[in-house]
């Protein structure tokens, strides 16, 4: 698919978003006032280098956390740290059904080199039982959430050169400083 569709698509994504966001139903409640300005702001949706790497790692950190409402979190976090929220978003989507069978034993075998290997220290939190994909596996607990926040982290610290690289090659998909916007003042009219 050519980058402009990419871009088309993109647009239609955010404009869509913006929407649902803006709905006259949720306009004017109260709870709702700072999470819409929060996420109205176009900055957080404007592609650069240096937010889409801080969002894909925000967004990869979060994706390795096994809770639910991954996307949730990593927005609410991307939007906290002026991040872009939609690649925030796109890497929670790196586990999913479909490759959540392959994370989790490799995030325990992880904690479990750590501990062992490298000497990590870790309280005994107890070990459990799970069926994943059909295979029973013996889960210590320790080594799981070693494992799965040390993958977090890498996959965290892993998104900045590969944003920063892809930018570096291909400047014109992503470029360096997001376009300005200025803000509206009450006093402007606009004509």
């Amino acid at each position: 698919m050519p980058p402009s569709k990419w871009k088309i698509r993109y647009l239609r994504l955010v404009r869509k978003v913006q929407r649902i966001v803006r709905h006259r139903r949720l306009r004017n409640r109260s709870w709702w006032q700072p999470v819409r300005e929060k996420l109205t702001d176009r900055r957080l949706w404007q592609p650069c280098r240096d937010s889409v790497a801080a969002g894909l790692s925000i967004g990869l950190f979060f994706a390795m956390m096994p809770i639910p409402g991954q996307s949730i979190v990593a927005t609410i976090f991307a939007a906290r740290s002026r991040a872009n929220i939609p690649f925030a978003v796109a890497g929670c989507f790196v586990t999913n059904p479909f490759t959540e069978p392959f994370f989790r034993p490799a995030q325990h075998q992880l904690g479990q080199w750590l501990r062992h290997q490298v000497g990590v220290p870790m309280p005994h939190l107890g070990e459990v039982d799970v069926k994943i994909a059909g295979n029973l596996l013996n889960l210590n607990v320790s080594s799981f959430i070693l494992g799965f926040m040390a993958m977090g982290i890498m996959a965290a610290l892993l998104a900045y050169p590969i944003v920063h690289l892809f930018s570096k090659f291909l400047p014109h998909h992503l470029p360096v400083r997001a376009p300005h916007f200025k803000k509206k003042r009450p006093g402007n009219a606009v004509s």
